[in-house]
């Protein structure tokens, strides 16, 4: 069974979803540890409401970045951990967490990456005009928002949507396409070649590109 390690800022909704899918037995994978970078994190409520050992790590108390993702790469492999899972997580990962997870660490990003990377990426879809946005679940690299794109999900983009509109029907997508990214990540199906991810005995058809009715 994979044992995964959840990084989170916030209220940690797409950690949510993870969880339902591994305690549902659709997601062949165990979570044993929460990892926060803010003490008041909500996520850390989920932890506790399933049993789910949690940290904060004060990024205050560390003399550089380095040092402080240095530090979660210990406690990670202290426990075993597989896999990296980031939830909200608002903080760019440095070099010593890549190094000690390569191909290893998964983030979900609300837009069509490599469109709109970074914060609001669900505003700056919206304030550009474009007609498709949606979620993108990829490994982490150093880059913001770079890494190799696993599974993506669009939607349309209504001409009235604002940012909360257009956030709010992404985010039920994230929550389909990032527990199924880690399904194929634990069913071994994922290969990184390159920029490319392969995806074992399936094509990236229709079942990974989700378009609601407009409406």
């Amino acid at each position: 069974m994979l044992t995964i390690g959840v990084l989170a800022s916030g209220r940690g909704s797409n950690f949510q979803s993870i969880i339902d899918e591994a305690e549902a037995g659709r997601l062949k994978a165990s979570i044993k540890l929460l990892v926060v970078d803010k003490p008041d994190a909500y996520a850390v409520e989920r932890a506790k409401k399933h049993s789910i050992e949690h940290l904060f790590i004060n990024p205050k108390e560390f003399p550089s970045k380095d040092d402080y993702f240095r530090k979660i790469a210990a406690e990670l492999k202290a426990r075993d951990i597989e896999l990296v899972a980031l939830a909200g997580f608002m903080r760019i990962v440095r070099k010593p967490l890549v190094d000690a997870f390569p191909n290893r660490i998964m983030n979900i990003h609300p837009a069509l990456l490599p469109s709109f990377p970074g914060l609001h990426g669900q505003k700056q879809a919206a304030d550009y005009g474009v007609r498709i946005s949606g979620c993108t679940v990829h490994f982490v690299d150093e880059g913001m928002d770079t890494g190799p794109v696993i599974i993506q999900a669009a939607v349309p983009v209504r001409p009235d949507d604002t940012e909360d509109t257009l956030s709010a029907r992404i985010l039920k997508l994230e929550h389909k396409i990032y527990p199924e990214a880690i399904k194929l990540y634990a069913e071994g199906r994922l290969r990184v070649e390159g920029r490319i991810v392969k995806i074992a005995g399936c094509e990236l058809k229709d079942e990974y590109i989700v378009n609601p009715p407009i409406g």
